[in-house]
């Protein structure tokens, strides 16, 4: 049955599906942050602590949350999508080595507890877990000085990246790195195999061939979305995308694609723009008057693609039919604070309901400048969490909201 209902990005939220991080921080080290994409290393214990009580706020304000983890964990009772998954998760893993495959396939497939396996797939697995791996040929000699033979999945926990729930259908993304695609592989087998989620339509799969992340995808109202092209979302996918959405006739009418600087700091739309009301954003001072936005709309059955003229509140206010849009700068008018706060994702807010938000204590400037703007916030502590690198709607994957 599908109970997917995303036509907002502020409608009160009803459902949300979170990953809660695990064991796989603590195999994170420093010679693998840059091919993980991680700056530091979190640590698990705290992480927990503040994620836990990310969760209490969504469940204090009657939002249902579900775990990606137990998720997986129930479909993979059936033994037959069991031994599925973990072949395919070795595939995805790129395991060279024959014994290797047989011996790590043994030791996955020895979990009686399927929460547990799934965990250990997020995990990693260390090379000292394996017994008996051969070394005999020039192959299983290098791979033994190796600290792993599956590498963690720290990412998870910025859950809105790997497929993101659009109006009725859900985007199973095609992420930027390869060792972030691994993360797909979960989306891939919820959306096939999980009873509440088997018949919901893609709008975009994991094997095609351009890169687009959830981070980048917004729906601001049931005719509009935002996309960023991005350091990780491509305009091909963006193009492809836009095609399997209008296909679908779909509520949606029209896609601004936002065009971001190719930087770290900017990697995806969410981490400078979000939306908190109808008339309400959050901004990084540096797009809000330089970024040039794409209009993409479908014209007899072909992509239509103009280029947006003039302020953004302006482009904005003419799709969502409303005046004197606003912007909230974040750090406000201080360039120190904007590029501080930036940094540790101030723009990066949830809305759980219009006018209200869930935000990271540390931005105390932008969420100053909200309060003023009568914004009601939800504070969390992010003293590890925010370690990763993204906020609370990076953390989140909404399921189900209500219309506005």
């Amino acid at each position: 049955m599908n109970n997917v209902n995303i036509y907002s990005e502020i409608g009160k939220l009803k459902k949300v599906m979170l990953h809660r991080p695990g064991r796989e921080l603590n195999n994170l080290i420093p010679e693998l942050m840059d091919e993980l994409l991680f700056d530091e290393i979190p640590y698990l214990k705290e992480a927990q602590k503040e994620h836990d009580y990310f969760s209490e706020v969504l469940k204090k304000n009657k939002i249902e949350v579900v775990y990606l983890e137990d998720l997986v964990a129930e479909i993979i009772k059936d033994k037959n999508i069991k031994e599925e998954l973990i072949e395919e998760y070795i595939l995805e893993n790129s395991i060279d080595i024959e014994r290797e495959k047989s011996l790590l396939r043994e030791y996955l497939a020895s979990f009686e507890d399927e929460k547990e396996l799934v965990l250990k797939l997020m995990e990693g697995t260390r090379r000292e877990e394996i017994k008996n791996v051969s070394k005999n040929s020039l192959c299983e000699l290098v791979s033994s000085n190796l600290k792993f033979i599956t590498k963690p999945m720290p990412n998870l926990y910025f859950i809105r990246d790997p497929f993101t729930f659009v109006g009725n259908h859900v985007s199973l993304n095609k992420m930027w790195s390869k060792t972030r695609n691994r993360e797909t592989l979960f989306g891939k087998y919820i959306l096939k195999y999980h009873r509440d989620f088997k018949d919901v339509d893609l709008l975009y799969n994991r094997n095609y061939r351009y890169s687009i992340e959830g981070g980048d995808i917004l729906v601001l109202s049931k005719d509009l979305i935002c996309i960023g092209i991005s350091q990780r979302t491509n305009p091909k996918a963006i193009e492809e995308f836009c095609k399997n959405l209008f296909n679908k006739n779909s509520s949606f009418k029209r896609v601004l694609a936002f065009m971001l600087p190719k930087k770290r700091e900017f990697m995806h739309l969410d981490t400078v723009f979000t939306m908190i009301d109808k008339d309400l954003f959050t901004i990084h001072s540096a797009i809000e008057k330089n970024i040039t936005v794409y209009s993409i709309s479908s014209y007899n059955g072909e992509l239509k693609v103009n280029t947006e003229k003039g302020f953004l509140e302006d482009i904005l206010g003419k799709y969502l039919k409303r005046d004197n849009i606003k912007l909230i700068p974040c750090g406000g008018n201080s360039k120190v604070d904007a590029a501080r706060e930036q940094w540790s994702d101030g723009s990066n807010t949830l809305a759980i309901a219009p006018r209200e938000v869930i935000v990271f204590d540390r931005n105390i400037a932008t969420n100053r400048i909200l309060e003023e703007n009568g914004v009601k916030l939800h504070i969390i502590k992010s003293g590890e969490l925010s370690r990763g690198r993204g906020g609370p709607r990076c953390m989140s994957m909404p399921i189900n909201r209500d219309e506005i």
